[in-house]
C-alpha cells in the first residue's frame, strides 16, 4: 500500500513531466544532430527547434550462471525535444523495455515487455563552445515509472578542433526502486571522440563507465564498455550507431556470474545503441 508521502511524490513528478508537453508549440527550426549515442555534446538546440528522436538499445548476453540463457534486453525510448531558448533544451521521453531469455529453472522461454514510465530531460548551456575554449552544459533529468523513480544529473564538456570533436559527461544518478523502499546510486562517466570523414559522416570511439552503489553503503558492481561509433548528418535528419562490448567488469557480491574480469550478472556482454533524429 502506498503511503501519503509516496502519493504526493508521484503527483509532483507527473506535474513536472507534463510541463514540457504544453511547451512544444513553437515555430519549427533546424536542430543539431548528435555524433555520439552515450555521450551528450555541450551544444543545445536553437530556440524554437523541435525534434523527434528514436532510441533503440540492445543489451546482449549474460552469464549462464545467472540462470538466463540467450539473454537479450531491448531499451526503447521515444523522445520529443524542444529548444526553449538558445541555451535551454527540454525533452520528454517515453521509456519501454523488452527482455527475452531461457530460464534454466523452469526451462521456459521468457519474454517480458514493460512500460518504464516517462522522463523529462533539461539541458542548460553555461559556456558556448563556439565562443569559449571548452563548452559546458548542465543536465538534469527526473524520471517516473509508477513504483520507481530516478534523478539523473550530468556535467557535459566538449569542443571541436577542426575535423575532430570530443565530449565528456560526468554522471550521477539517484534511483528509488521497489515502491520507493530501496535506494540505488550510480556514479559514472562517458567519453567520445569523432573525426569528420566528409559528406556528413563521422567515425570515432566511445566509452561508458558505471559504478552502482546500493543504499549509499555497499558497492554492487562496476563496468567499462568501449567501442566504435558511426554517425551521419543530412539536412533535417541524423543517425548514430555505437557498438560497445564490455571490456572490464566486477561484481562485489561474491562471484554470481562465474566471471573474473566481467560483470555478467547485472550487465551485458555487448551493448548496441542506435539513435535517429528528425526535425519537424
Amino acid at each position: 500500500m502506498m503511503t501519503s508521502n509516496q502519493t504526493s511524490r508521484r503527483a509532483r513528478a507527473f506535474g513536472l513531466l507534463a510541463a514540457v508537453a504544453a511547451a512544444m508549440v513553437t515555430t519549427p527550426a533546424h536542430a543539431t544532430g548528435r555524433l555520439f549515442t552515450y555521450s551528450y555534446e555541450p551544444e543545445t538546440m536553437p530556440k524554437g527547434a523541435k525534434e523527434f528522436e528514436q532510441w533503440v538499445t540492445a543489451r546482449i548476453g549474460r552469464s549462464r550462471d545467472t540462470g538466463k540463457q540467450n539473454y537479450v534486453r531491448w531499451d526503447i525510448r521515444e523522445e520529443f525535444e524542444l529548444g526553449v531558448t538558445d541555451w535551454y533544451t527540454a525533452a520528454l521521453y517515453l521509456n519501454l523495455k523488452h527482455e527475452t531469455y531461457r530460464d534454466d529453472k523452469s526451462e521456459a522461454d521468457i519474454a517480458k515487455f514493460s512500460f518504464k514510465g516517462v522522463s523529462l530531460e533539461n539541458r542548460f548551456r553555461i559556456l558556448n563552445p563556439a565562443t569559449n575554449p571548452v563548452g559546458l552544459t548542465f543536465y538534469f533529468e527526473p524520471g517516473f515509472g509508477g513504483d520507481e523513480a530516478e534523478l539523473e544529473q550530468k556535467i557535459i564538456l566538449g569542443q571541436r578542433h577542426g575535423r575532430w570533436k570530443w565530449a565528456v559527461n560526468l554522471i550521477y544518478e539517484h534511483e528509488w526502486e521497489h515502491n520507493y523502499d530501496e535506494v540505488v546510486a550510480h556514479l559514472g562517466a562517458t567519453a567520445g571522440i569523432a573525426y569528420e570523414l566528409g559528406n556528413g559522416w563521422f567515425l570515432g570511439l566511445e566509452l561508458w563507465n558505471d559504478h552502482k552503489l546500493e543504499e549509499y553503503s555497499e558497492w554492487k558492481n562496476s563496468v567499462l564498455y568501449f567501442g566504435p561509433v558511426l554517425s551521419h548528418q543530412a539536412g533535417d535528419w541524423w543517425m548514430a550507431l555505437t557498438v560497445m562490448p564490455q571490456v572490464w567488469g566486477r561484481n562485489y557480491n561474491g562471484d554470481p556470474d562465474g566471471e573474473s574480469a566481467l560483470d555478467l550478472s547485472s550487465n551485458e556482454r555487448v551493448q548496441v545503441r542506435v539513435l535517429f533524429g528528425l526535425d519537424f
